[in-house]
């Protein structure tokens, strides 16, 4: 089996109940200094503080997830990501994660350049709006998809920007990103053929 054949079939654990963490957890170098944008109630700052021996900060809009999050001996505190990050200088951290919180923003755009304003790298995961079964879910039913990866109402759900990986790839190129890795997963396996069809959930780890 050659290398490109044996990467489409690489199984990824779970870190938290989530295969993005896991990937997450790989990319985040110990000991570097981390911000979480939109971290809930902080187990994966937690999980980088204990097993990287991380500085771990985090932004949370939710009160309750923020006294959660405290009560795990987390740093973080309730903010609004979309209003921009001024209370951080320009490249105070090593990673700045924003993992499948993008397509929840009103400004996704204001807040991944915020993040590599104040980030020397972004970590970005979200589930990929091209994968086949949304598209087939639409075609067949007519009506906004519900599938495993996008499971609520179009009135309930909290995605406000439905993104694809093609999308992701030129908005990067738009903005004169380096994309220094790509990883896309379908459940536990990381894929490499036709992603925009096939990953349910990509993680792209840039900086400028």
């Amino acid at each position: 089996m050659s290398a490109q054949a044996a990467g489409k079939q690489t199984f990824v654990r779970e870190l938290l109940g989530r295969s993005d963490y896991a990937i997450i957890g790989e990319i985040v170098e110990p000991g570097s200094k981390v911000l979480d944008l939109g971290c809930g109630e902080g187990e994966l700052l937690q999980w980088l503080a204990e097993n990287k021996g991380v500085d771990a900060r985090g932004v949370e809009i939710s009160s309750l997830k923020v006294q959660r999050a405290i009560a795990r001996g987390v740093s973080v505190f309730q903010g609004d990501i979309d209003d921009g990050l001024a209370d951080y200088p320009e490249q105070a951290f090593d990673y700045v994660i924003l993992s499948q919180t993008l397509q929840e923003t009103h400004h996704p755009l204001r807040v991944l350049r915020e993040m590599l304003r104040v980030g020397k790298r972004g970590i970005v995961a979200f589930p990929n709006f091209g994968h086949w079964r949304v598209r087939l879910n639409m075609l067949l039913s007519g009506r906004a998809p519900r599938t495993t990866l996008f499971p609520y109402e179009w009135y309930e759900s909290p995605n406000i920007h439905f993104l694809t990986v093609h999308d992701f790839e030129t908005l990067a190129a738009a903005e004169g990103l380096i994309v220094e890795r790509r990883y896309f997963l379908s459940g536990h396996r990381k894929i490499a053929w036709l992603p925009n069809l096939t990953a349910e959930v990509a993680v792209f780890l840039v900086r400028r």
